[in-house]
């Protein structure tokens, strides 16, 4: 089969995410075959470097041996089972790891299948905590320029305008506070004091992306503002949810961003990277404290009655156990402070052209801000395409191109990924 007869399959049926589908009039889909390490593969031959890992998820490469042996060991015992009532060891033993990796107040988990799923498990958990403790407190707060998911909760919570405005009649009521990656960082904090002393016994939690607002153009800040933060919600009562949903696993330099803020969450929301790309799974991490306010004799109706049919999913434990092996056994972290600074060094250049408002990072993320293009014309799509033909896949935010490949990536995979977009950017 080709690439032209299953796009034109595709298109009588398939309604795809984040996409207006006029545009594949003119624009093509790309139909992929298969994938390897850094490459993925369409039906025509061609071959394209993940940069943006698959919307973030893919880690270790396309096709990793090792998860593949782990995941077909799995899948010759058991596939999945109800995690109501039952367990399994995959799962047992990556909760186990993940509250050894995590600050020592996080020691519980609750699984989930998606990012969204653990940013309404987490916005959930935090009201009732307060409600089965004989408080009302409705209200959640976020950070301007945020973006947690596209769950009607998660939405709520977030402050993306072009996927959130649309359904505002519908939403439950937020409040979003001055976002440091947009203003100076004590200006946000005593913007996050006025929120919290005007609905003083309101709000419940406080939601943030730490480091990076990914979505949100990729606007970085520093990890002083989560100290601070964390001290202010301790101030005022409220749980602090962190939201590493895209950054965890990592891509700002360490394992878990709130690392480099020498803080505990509350609320430890994480996915994507955890089964690199393999396997929809999320997690959500919270305190002994969190948990004993639901536990009680079935009649007190203080449960919490939050379910998926694939919580726990066997196979996706046990791939995200192959990923915490793989960061252990072949020192990930260390690894990719050599690529960090690789990327840093080869992205100087940007700074040069008129066209580049800013090139910021942080860790593994890298976007390049540009600036001076009509707001009619879809410059990032420009990109995206002529990329595409140099065997580069990236897919620009607007006007925002950004790179988060997997840590497979060689020194000369990282350079072509630069070079080609530099040579892009620069001939515009």
């Amino acid at each position: 089969m080709t690439n032209q007869e299953l796009m034109q399959e595709d298109l009588k049926h398939i309604f795809h995410p984040c996409s207006q589908m006029k545009d594949h009039e003119k624009l093509p889909l790309i139909p992929i075959k298969k994938g390897k390490g850094s490459y993925i593969y369409d039906y025509d031959g061609n071959e394209y470097l993940d940069c943006i890992s698959s919307w973030w998820v893919n880690i270790f490469g396309h096709s990793n041996a090792y998860i593949n042996t782990k995941i077909n060991e799995q899948l010759q015992e058991l596939e999945h089972v109800i995690f109501a009532g039952f367990t399994h060891k995959p799962a047992v033993d990556l909760a186990k790891r993940l509250i050894a990796l995590t600050p020592e107040p996080l020691q519980k988990i609750f699984f989930a299948d998606n990012g969204s799923s653990a940013i309404e498990i987490s916005l959930k958990m935090s009201f009732q905590y307060f409600k089965n403790k004989g408080q009302s407190r409705p209200l959640f707060v976020s950070l301007e320029n945020s973006y947690h998911g596209e769950t009607l909760g998660a939405l709520a919570v977030s402050d993306t305008g072009l996927y959130k405005d649309i359904y505002t009649d519908i939403l439950i009521k937020t409040i979003q506070a001055k976002s440091p990656s947009l203003v100076d960082e004590d200006e946000a904090i005593e913007d996050m004091r006025r929120v919290l002393t005007q609905h003083k016994n309101e709000v419940c939690s406080v939601v943030i992306e730490p480091l990076i607002q990914c979505a949100g153009s990729m606007k970085m800040y520093d990890a002083s503002y989560i100290k601070k933060l964390r001290t202010l919600c301790d101030e005022f009562g409220v749980f602090l949810i962190a939201d590493e949903i895209a950054v965890g696993f990592g891509r700002t330099g360490t394992l878990f961003a709130i690392e480099q803020a020498e803080i505990s969450p509350d609320f430890l929301c994480l996915s994507k990277g955890i089964t690199g790309g393999y396997m929809p799974l999320s997690v959500v991490l919270f305190t002994d404290d969190i948990y004993n306010a639901f536990y009680c004799d079935y009649n007190e109706g203080k449960s919490f009655l939050d379910s998926h049919s694939y919580t726990g999913n066997t196979l996706a434990c046990s791939v995200a156990n192959a990923v915490l092996d793989i960061f252990e056994k072949d020192n990930i972290l260390e690894n990719n402070q050599k690529k960090i600074t690789f990327i840093k060094e080869q992205t100087q250049k940007f700074k040069t052209l008129s066209c580049v408002a800013e090139v910021r990072q942080r860790g593994m993320v890298c976007a390049i801000e540009l600036q001076g293009f009509d707001t009619t014309r879809r410059v990032g799509l420009e990109i995206f395409q002529k990329a595409l033909k140099e065997g580069v896949y990236i897919r620009p935010l607007g006007n925002i191109i950004y790179f988060m490949p997997p840590y497979v990536f060689t020194d000369a995979q990282l350079k072509k990924m630069i070079d080609v977009t530099y040579g892009i950017v620069k001939s515009l």
